[in-house]
Order: C-alpha cells, then structure tokens, then sequence
C-alpha cells in the first residue's frame, strides 16, 4: 500500500518526467519550508553572516542548478545517477554543494590564505555554472540545436516584462525599496519564469507543457502560457509587499533565506526551461 502510494506519487513521476501531481507540490512546498527553517537555525548557530551580499553571491549557484538540471534533460547520462539531478534530488545535490563551497571559502579566509570569501564563493558558482552552459553549447552544436534566436527572445520578454513590472512597483505605487538588488533579482527571476514558460507553450516549434499544477490547471482553463504573468503578478505583488512590511521585525537571516528561496523557484526554472528552448529538448 504504501509502497504503490511512493511509487505513484513520487518516484513514477520523476522516472518518467511526468507533470507535477498535487500530493508531490505540496510535499516539496512543506519540504522547501522546513529546509529553509533548519538551514537558518544552522547557519545562525554557525554564525554565517547572511545579508544582501551573501544572497547575491549565491545568485550564480541558482543559475548553476538551472543549466544543471538541462544535462539530464538532454539524455547524455543514462544510467539512474541521472535522478541525482532531477527535482527534488537536484535540491539536495545543490545545497550541499552550495554549502560546502561556502564553508571551504570562508574556512581559507579565516585562515588567512585568501581574503574576501564571498568573492572566491561567487567566482566557484559562476564558474560552475560557466562550464555547465559551455558544455550544453557543445551539445547542441554536436547533437541538437543551438537557437540563440530563441534566447534572445526571451531574454526581451523578460527583460520588458521586469522593467514595466519594476517602473510600475517604483513610480506609481511609491515602492522605493525595489530599488535594492534583492527585489530585482527576485522580480526578474519570476518574470524570467513566465517569459520561458509562456514562450515554450504558445510559441515554441517543439509545444511545451506546464509541469506544476496551478500553472498548468490555468494554461488549461484559458488556452495560452501567457496566463502565467497575471499569476505571477498575483503572487508578486502582495509577496513582496509583505517581505518588505517584515522586514525589520523578521530575523535578518531568516528574512533574507525565505527570498533567497523566492528567488530560487523563479529563478533557475526559467533559466532551466530558457535552454532546454534554446537546444531543442
């Protein structure tokens, strides 16, 4: 019973790259919640600084697990050590990967073989991320498709998008505080993850589909992937309104870890689904 509950739920559904079910959303959503609980009270405990500059030096992590999660896309592993870079266990694999390049740099800063850790943190996820997307380039430049058209258009949506998103946030509701860096990784991010989306589903040649439930129920419902801006807007909005109210009263590690999170499920999804676009899978 419960193993035909597992199967069902979970490991069919990442063996056969199926869209996400309900039972699986909400359990990777209480499961994303714990983690960022456990990892403020270890990193608190540890006595990590994490602030601003923290979170934009683990920006190119996010973007190293987005173009990691398309080498499984691809096909090229084909043995189960594949799974190790599927969702959820991609998660797992990049948080402690993640979190062992940030021990090891400022473990060296402390003992005085380098200086500036978050620098040297930043420059191993950059570089990670780097060779990642250099050796998709080498994919489909050998085996697939190289469509740089497609990148380009995406990257126009998503930057129109951000800015008439950012200028209404900043110049009519009075929103100074999107200014910071934070807020606009985090609203590019989302509008990152809609662009690809909407584009892959209504534009693409290869016809993509919506994985999550409320996204994909609503692509349903209306007939067109456009439908996922006005859902993120429904969700931006009032998120970023409350992080903001908050944010003096929230403990700064915790505050600054839940968007971080924000930014992360936004964020590497769109980059994830902007080169599978890109190269054809």
């Amino acid at each position: 019973m419960i193993e035909e509950f597992l199967y069902k739920y979970y490991i069919d559904p990442v063996r056969y790259n199926e869209p996400y079910n309900p039972v699986e959303t909400l359990t990777y959503a209480a499961i994303l919640i714990i983690a960022v609980f456990l990892l403020y009270r270890w990193l608190k405990k540890t006595g990590f600084p994490v602030d601003g500059p923290f979170i934009l030096a683990t920006l190119p992590y996010v973007i190293f697990g987005g173009v990691l999660r398309v080498v499984q896309d691809i096909g090229i592993i084909t043995s189960d050590w594949q799974f190790l870079i599927t969702t959820p266990l991609i998660y797992f694999v990049l948080f402690f990967y993640t979190i062992g390049m940030l021990y090891i740099t400022r473990t060296l800063d402390q003992a005085g073989i380098i200086r500036a850790y978050l620098h040297w943190y930043a420059g191993i996820g950059a570089v990670s991320a780097a060779v990642t997307a250099c050796f998709l380039c080498w994919f489909g430049l050998t085996y697939t498709h190289l469509d740089l058209g497609v990148l380009v258009i995406i990257l126009a949506m998503a930057v129109a998008a951000f800015l008439t998103l950012w200028a209404f946030m900043r110049y009519v509701l009075k929103w100074e505080y999107v200014r910071d860096p934070l807020y606009i990784a985090l609203i590019f991010g989302q509008m990152l993850d809609a662009s690809a989306t909407s584009y892959g589903i209504s534009l693409h040649p290869l016809g993509y589909y919506e994985q999550h439930v409320v996204g994909g129920t609503l692509i349903s419902l209306t007939g067109t992937g456009f439908v996922m801006f006005p859902l993120k807007l429904v969700v931006l909005f009032p998120a970023i309104y409350v992080l903001q109210l908050y944010r003096k009263e929230a403990p700064g590690i915790l505050w600054h870890l839940i968007l971080l999170a924000m930014i992360v499920v936004g964020l590497a999804p769109g980059i994830r689904d902007m080169a599978r676009m890109v190269l054809y899978v």
